[in-house]
């Protein structure tokens, strides 16, 4: 990852660059969460990346390094509920905007990943694949990747029917069947769930070869 992406957006020595980014827009259940990362100005963190590029221990690793490194650093997330009412895009993008108020900084300027920067209340653009290019964006994805991964985790231990501890509540093989035995749960998204309906029939196949499973 090349360290001078950020400076080249930054004015000055006090310019406050917050890079922002999203975890879980694709798993039938759990919240969207977003991580927001100020950087203090030429720091390096071996090892930095784009989340999913990383394994979990080294995920977990930097998480630590970021937060004791970080000058400002939030979380924000938008429930099940939220992501049904108003879309999963419109949700990623308010779990942003929580995840910089967490923060508790003005910035100058935010780096969101992707092609969207509607409804931020600060000066922000969007770097396309920014997780691979911006430090602040990859900093804040892990922030966002390894939150969202412990909250799924708890829930495994309320709902240990789906796997939630396994899959994160992505549609795996396994995770898609079980949302057919069980029903959905309180926090699986119901606008994700259409393909219980679409795929009854291949599902019940699969829920009985589970079953089967010693």
């Amino acid at each position: 990852m090349d360290f001078t992406f950020d400076e080249q957006f930054r004015d000055g020595g006090d310019f406050i660059l917050i890079g922002v980014d999203e975890a879980g827009r694709g798993p039938l259940a759990g919240p969207v969460v977003a991580g927001a990362c100020v950087l203090p100005q030429g720091l390096v963190i071996e090892g930095l990346d784009d989340s999913k590029k990383l394994s979990e221990k080294k995920r977990d690793a930097l998480f630590d390094v970021i937060k004791e490194n970080a000058l400002y650093w939030g979380v924000g997330m938008a429930s099940p509920e939220e992501i049904d009412e108003i879309n999963i895009l419109n949700a990623s993008l308010l779990a942003m905007r929580r995840a910089i108020e967490a923060a508790g900084v003005v910035p100058d300027l935010v780096l969101v990943d992707g092609n969207q920067t509607r409804g931020f209340a600060y000066p922000a653009k969007a770097i396309v694949k920014g997780d691979a290019k911006s430090p602040s964006i990859a900093a804040a994805s892990i922030l966002a990747k390894v939150t969202r991964d412990r909250i799924m985790v708890e829930y495994d231990k309320e709902y240990p029917e789906y796997g939630l501890a396994g899959h994160k509540g992505y549609p795996t093989k396994s995770h898609k069947p079980a949302v057919f035995m069980h029903g959905a749960s309180p926090i699986h998204r119901k606008s994700f769930l259409s393909f219980v309906e679409k795929e009854k029939d291949k599902l019940a196949l699969e829920a009985e070869k589970l079953n089967e499973q010693p």
